[in-house]
């Protein structure tokens, strides 16, 4: 049901003339049949990560291909791993290899669509493997609830400290705040801390969630 909302809302935003950057997850996956795809002149879907560099079903990569084919649109793809293996080697790709350019480009742009994943080890990031369960326990000491396209986040929204952030080649959430329309589309009662976490980061202008997430999380929030 959320991924069906999500694929009729992302559509009825569609235009020429449009830059949107896109995440990855289950989620928006299976939003895909339920995009209405069109030809559209002048757009760009631009990834808002790097790629997994194992073929699996759920490849932000992927994605942001798929996504780009059913409007015939230019993609703008990150190539390289969402998770690299240092600090130093993030910040030669940025820097050095011109990716910090495709963030900015999603930075210019009007639409952000991305999730929020929980911590839990029945979630996409732990049960395909892209993280071991050591760091997943290491995350969780450390504060972490889940993330924002491989941003760790605690329950306030903060960026934890942990070196699998300072790893991570994706865009910075203080850019992702900036874009002007910002769609979280997440649901499940296991996301409920992380959702609340990325709203509190990033103000998303859209929510696509279910009955029960949306009903315990204005349930949680305080009056004013």
């Amino acid at each position: 049901a959320v991924a069906a909302a999500a694929g009729a809302h992302i559509s009825s935003l569609m235009h020429a003339g449009l830059t949107i950057g896109v995440g990855w997850g289950r989620t928006l996956h299976e939003s895909l049949p339920h995009v209405e795809g069109r030809n559209l002149d002048d757009v760009r879907v631009v990834s808002l990560l790097g790629g997994i560099m194992e073929a699996r079903r759920f490849n932000p990569s992927e994605f942001a291909w798929r996504f780009a084919e059913l409007f015939e649109a230019d993609g703008y793809l990150i190539p390289a791993p969402a998770l690299v293996d240092s600090a130093e080697a993030r910040q030669v790709l940025l820097e050095q290899c011109g990716l910090d350019h495709v963030f900015e480009l999603a930075q210019a742009g009007e639409i952000a669509v991305f999730g929020a994943g929980g911590i839990s080890e029945s979630s996409t990031t732990y049960r395909l493997g892209h993280l071991t369960e050591d760091e997943r326990k290491s995350l969780t000491k450390a504060g972490a609830v889940g993330d924002v396209l491989y941003n760790f986040i605690d329950a306030e929204g903060r960026r934890v400290k942990h070196p699998i952030n300072d790893r991570v080649i994706s865009i910075p959430l203080e850019k992702l705040a900036k874009i002007p329309k910002r769609i979280l589309v997440s649901g499940g009662s296991n996301k409920i801390t992380v959702i609340r976490g990325a709203m509190s980061a990033l103000a998303p202008t859209v929510l696509v969630t279910d009955e029960i997430t949306a009903r315990t999380l204005i349930a949680s929030t305080p009056e004013g």
